[in-house]
């Protein structure tokens, strides 16, 4: 199992902050996270990455249960993406370098790299698009460019756990179109890890992602298949307006509709 997580909250305080999460992915699915800000998506990914652990229920992760495993060793096997590991990078550091950091999931590069994995870095980068950004620094790249290097970073490290934190967010509509597709050639390789998409954009499920969980105040509102869960009615109930779905060349597009 890839994530098996059950009967899972978290509190903080007195404030229930996730309620009796009950999710599990299995290998061969690849899902999307969808849920507003404030539903829960963050905690839940930290608790996935062990950063926090459950104040009541169980977690499992690539088959590892929390308690009986090295987290430190399991984290090794999970790329994580994420805004908030952006702002941690040094900006006066190559593209290359950044990438290299990911084999030991370190800020900077401190331990020894060999020639061999150079030469992989530099083709995660050619099979990314990027690798004109080998040479480049972090902080004259835009912000694109930035997450195909952190993309990059993520799968230095051969993960069975891809996890992607809101990757477009910042891009405008062009650079966002190349991200995902970028996202998706990554999900249809043939040694692919599971990818868990997160964001708040129904647009942005692509038709890789066969499975949804949504979040919602901390509690899961529906889980399944994409197609089961994407549907008006459905979406409706979530955003608590009333709103249509409409499917167009296997993606998804949300319309608020007027009274």
């Amino acid at each position: 199992m890839i994530i098996d997580i059950r009967d899972v909250s978290w509190e903080r305080g007195e404030r229930t902050i996730l309620n009796h999460i009950n999710w599990r992915v299995e290998p061969g699915e690849h899902w999307c996270l969808l849920g507003l800000n404030g539903s829960g998506k963050t905690t839940l990914l930290n608790m996935i990455n062990g950063y926090i652990w459950p104040t009541k229920g169980s977690i499992g992760v690539l088959g590892k249960k929390f308690g009986e495993t090295d987290l430190r060793e399991l984290r090794k096997k999970i790329g994580w993406v994420s805004t908030s590991l952006q702002q941690k990078l040094y900006g006066s550091e190559t593209g290359l370098k950044i990438v290299l950091s990911g084999k030991f999931a370190s800020i900077g590069l401190y331990d020894e790299i060999t020639a061999s994995d150079e030469r992989r870095a530099e083709a995660i980068l050619e099979q990314l698009g990027c690798g004109y950004l080998s040479g480049r620094t972090y902080q004259t790249m835009s912000q694109g460019e930035r997450q195909r290097i952190l993309i990059a970073r993520a799968l230095m490290s051969e993960p069975s756990l891809l996890i992607l934190d809101e990757p477009c967010t910042g891009l405008d509509l062009f650079a966002r179109e190349q991200l995902l597709r970028m996202i998706e050639a990554i999900a249809e390789g043939e040694q692919a890890p599971a990818i868990v998409y997160v964001t708040h954009h129904v647009e942005e499920i692509l038709p890789v992602f066969s499975h949804t969980l949504l979040l919602k105040k901390g509690e899961v509102f529906q889980a399944g298949r994409t197609s089961d869960v994407l549907t008006s009615e459905s979406m409706s109930g979530f955003f608590e307006v009333p709103v249509e779905i409409e499917t167009r060349d296997q993606r998804h597009w949300l319309y608020v509709k007027r009274s």
